[in-house]
């Protein structure tokens, strides 16, 4: 292993080639325990989500259980609006809600994610924010504070409309995100069958019948990107989500999916980079009673890494320097970027493994005068 310097990008990791090849046009691939990125193809194109956005309206429902604005035998009435746009009088997935009734919460999330019922999307929205416009706020503004920072919603179903857009970089993290942090809710996707107005219809993830470990996340269709996936696979302790998108039909959907999410289980290993507590490098440090400070995470670092070209593995520690003195023990530094070939595979936060107080006069002078030299030479 390799640690760089900032700003430059190993040689070798510029000609590696992907390790697996897809017929899906944009794909992102991820370790769920340790964040490893394990593919990645196109992954930061905008497309248009399709049922995929059911992801985001599942987040903002599961946040307010989560925090308490929400219980599950709450009951939110069917509008004629919902009712109209996503019943079945609109050709699209339903869950047949009955104008005018009153539904449980926690039926409505399985209509929603069993069924992908876009009524009962429509619901919950109208139910949570008043009206979907309202709703479809919440969803951008909630994905913004958990990190997706190029996706939009306009609506809570994913039907088309202008300016909706996604990526699967962002969707893959958002599937890992539902899994860590609402474990208790992640159950559903994993739901073979939901009987809402007495009509049973099955799980439209495909993978859930290949026994292959599947147990998430959701599909998705549209004419202007093709058919789409968010799956994940748990087998022998370890866990893969991957979000894929540009497939031409249902059948290439299914057994893209399924090879690729096979594959990352069998191609990878874990291995250790760093314990609880190691020293990992140093920043530099302005004007202090030391030149430079420690670093270590939070934790211990692990990656998964291809079994073959184990030899590929690169890291480096980026920060904004040199640090101003005084730099306090755990102040958020940088972070630690490990390449995979030529795929940025891990981003691990750094934090100042010690304190470094303010120097004396004599040292910030001299380091003033270091700065000033510098500054000259660029």
């Amino acid at each position: 292993m390799v640690l760089a310097p900032a700003g430059v990008v190993p040689a070798r990791a510029q000609q590696q080639s992907q390790l697996f090849e897809t017929r899906a046009k944009q794909v992102m691939m991820i370790d769920a325990e340790t964040g490893t990125i394990l593919y990645s193809k196109d992954a930061d194109k905008l497309i248009p989500p399709a049922s995929l956005a059911k992801l985001m309206t599942m987040e903002v429902v599961f946040h307010a259980l989560k925090v308490g604005r929400l219980k599950m035998d709450d009951k939110f009435a069917v509008s004629k609006n919902a009712w109209t746009k996503g019943g079945a009088k609109a050709g699209g997935s339903t869950m047949f809600a009955k104008v005018k009734s009153e539904i449980p919460v926690e039926d409505l999330i399985k209509g929603v994610i069993v069924q992908s019922a876009n009524d009962g999307c429509i619901v919950l929205a109208e139910g949570l924010a008043g009206t979907e416009e309202n709703f479809a706020k919440m969803m951008t503004e909630r994905a913004r504070q958990i990190g997706m920072p190029k996706s939009v919603f306009k609506n809570s179903n994913g039907l088309p409309a202008e300016g909706q857009v996604v990526t699967m970089n962002e969707l893959v993290h958002l599937a890992r995100h539902i899994w860590q942090e609402y474990p208790e809710y992640y159950r559903f996707y994993g739901i073979r069958e939901f009987t809402w107005n007495k009509i049973t219809q099955p799980n439209r993830n495909p993978l859930l019948e290949m026994e292959i470990g599947a147990d998430g996340m959701k599909t998705g269709y549209t004419e202007a990107s093709g058919y789409a996936i968010v799956g994940s696979v748990q087998r022998g302790g370890n866990r893969v989500f991957a979000a894929m998108s540009g497939m031409s039909s249902e059948m290439e959907r299914a057994e893209e999916s399924r090879k690729l999410l096979e594959w990352g289980l069998r191609a990878f290993e874990k291995t250790k980079l760093f314990d609880t507590g190691d020293i990992i490098g140093d920043a530099q440090v302005f004007g202090g009673a030391k030149s430079s400070v420690a670093l270590k995470a939070g934790g211990p670092i692990s990656i998964f890494i291809p079994l073959t070209n184990t030899d590929r593995l690169v890291a480096r520690i980026v920060y904004k320097g040199p640090l101003t003195a005084p730099v306090k023990e755990g102040t958020p530094v940088g972070v630690l970027k490990v390449w995979i070939g030529d795929n940025m595979s891990q981003e691990t936060p750094l934090y100042a493994a010690e304190t470094v107080e303010l120097g004396t006069l004599q040292q910030r002078a001299l380091d003033a005068v270091g700065e000033l030299m510098v500054g000259w030479l660029r």
